[in-house]
Parts: C-alpha cells; sequence; structure tokens
C-alpha cells in the first residue's frame, strides 16, 4: 500500500505557482489577483477562507476578502461580484459555499464572469467540462487529477465508482474520468445497493461527509481508494468518509485525512488564478 501525499504534492505545486508568479510580474508586470466573497460567521467557511488568503499571500497574488453579514441582500451580492468583474487587477472570483438560505447560490454563481470562475462553478464551465473543452474546473476534483498524474496512475479503461454527485465534487469528478477514457459508476444517497458497486472498482472516489462510510468488505484487494470526505468527530480529530485504518490494508494507493485531497484543493485554486491571470497576456 502506497500513501498518496496530496501535502508534500500541494507544497511542489506551490512552488510551480510562486515561480511562475515571479515571471509573470518581471515579464508582464502582472500580479495575479483573488478576491473572496465570504457571508455570515460559519466558523468553517471563516477557517478556509483564512487558509486561501495564506496561500496567495505565500505564492505571491493580490488577495482581497469582501466579508459581509449573514441578513446581506442578494441584490447587494450581485453588485459586489459586478464590481469585481469589471476589475482587471481580478483574475478569480470566488463565493464561498453554502450561501445563507435567502440567497438564491445559482443566481449569484451565474453572475461571476465564466473567465474569472477559478472555482469552476459557473454554468459555462461546467459545459466546457462536459464537453473535454478547456475552461476552469472544480479545483478538488482538479486535484484529485493532479495526484493520479503524479503518481502514475494510468485511467483508461479502469473501472471506477464515485460515491456521491454533488455539483461541486461528485459530478465534475465524473467528467474528468470519463475525459480520461475510464468507465464510470456514480453513486449517491439513492443508490440501493453501494457495496455491489465500490466492490468491483478498481478506483473508489467518494467525498460525502460521512465518517467510515467505505468499509474494509466494500473494496476489492488492489484497489485505489481516493477519500474526499472531511469530518470532525466529537472527540476534535479530522477523519474522512473511508475506514482508513482497515481500508488501507487492502489497497494498490490510498489518501490519508488529513493530508491528502484538501491541499490539493487550494493548490488548485492557486493553479486556476494563475491561469486566468496568465489571459492577460
Amino acid at each position: 500500500m502506497e500513501l498518496i501525499d496530496g501535502k508534500s504534492l500541494a507544497n511542489k505545486i506551490h512552488s510551480e505557482v510562486a515561480n511562475e508568479v515571479e515571471e509573470l510580474k518581471a515579464k508582464e508586470d502582472i500580479v495575479p489577483g483573488l478576491a473572496v466573497i465570504l457571508v455570515g460567521d460559519d466558523p468553517a467557511s471563516h477557517a478556509y477562507v483564512k487558509m486561501k488568503a495564506k496561500a496567495c499571500e505565500k505564492v505571491g497574488f493580490y488577495s482581497i476578502t469582501h466579508n459581509m453579514p449573514d441578513t446581506i441582500s442578494q441584490e447587494e451580492i450581485i453588485a459586489t461580484i459586478e464590481m469585481m468583474n469589471n476589475n482587471p487587477r481580478i483574475d478569480g472570483i470566488l463565493v464561498q459555499l453554502p450561501l445563507p438560505p435567502h440567497i438564491d447560490t445559482n443566481k449569484i454563481l451565474e453572475v461571476i464572469d465564466p473567465k474569472k470562475d477559478v472555482d469552476g462553478f459557473h454554468a459555462y464551465n461546467v459545459g466546457r467540462l462536459a464537453t473535454n473543452l478547456d475552461g476552469f474546473v472544480p479545483c478538488t476534483p482538479l486535484g484529485v487529477m493532479r495526484m493520479f498524474q503524479e503518481y502514475d496512475i494510468d485511467l483508461e479503461g479502469k473501472d471506477v465508482c464515485v460515491v456521491g454527485a454533488s455539483n461541486i465534487v461528485g459530478k465534475p469528478m465524473a467528467a474528468l474520468l470519463l475525459n480520461a477514457n475510464a468507465t464510470v459508476t456514480v453513486t449517491h444517497i439513492y443508490t440501493k445497493d453501494l457495496k455491489s458497486h465500490t466492490s468491483k472498482a478498481d478506483i473508489v472516489i467518494v467525498g460525502v461527509g460521512v465518517p467510515a462510510l467505505i468499509k474494509e468488505d466494500m473494496v476489492k484487494d488492489g484497489a485505489i481508494v481516493i477519500d474526499i470526505g472531511i469530518n470532525r468527530l466529537e472527540n476534535g480529530s479530522l477523519v474522512g468518509d473511508v475506514d482508513f485504518e482497515n481500508v488501507s490494508k487492502k489497497c494498490s494507493y490510498i489518501t490519508p485525512v488529513p493530508g491528502g485531497v484538501g491541499p490539493m484543493t487550494i493548490a488548485m485554486l492557486l493553479a486556476n488564478t494563475l491561469k486566468s491571470a496568465k489571459q492577460r497576456v
């Protein structure tokens, strides 16, 4: 069993991005800019945004966070996004989810200029991904694909089971895998017999937020397991959606939690923002 080390790969990507930023600044006088909209007081959202800001600073990006109260109107958020769409210093616009219930998330995401949609959530970029055209891809599935590349894991013809069908992870993950010529099964909350799908797969990718959902008897010997889930237990420890201790004994490769897919998400956000900044040249 080999551990897929997302932390060290993310650090490698941070260094690559930082070097390219220096080059871009020297040759074109361009500093990539990322703007984040943060609504309300959700502690997890605040923690994520803080990590993103820190990562931006580390690689030499310009970044700004618009902190908004959860009582803010939809129109005010839209006005802020439109202002950033028109700001030439901003290459990436990110709306931290979830938004308060009175805000229409889809409507907000649709306002973002697709060329600055570094989260890859705009319908334009979703469509480009589905048709295998270049665009912005959601950061978490993109990070998983970079892991496969780094560890020379060939996806062509492989049976892959994706557990979870969210717009942010499951669906774009499935699209990327199809584009890489894998055979993809997508399972979700209404799937009748999850084990019958996961136990046949060469690769299992799970991201649903249920601690230890994937048990030892649900994966075949030699399977590759990618755990996107992140859950905080009552004792304060962080765990994924996979029963790591027992499942890892059967795997050829597995990602740990923490230190697996998590760091890759922010690394790919930086890569997407840099990609957007290069379009200014």
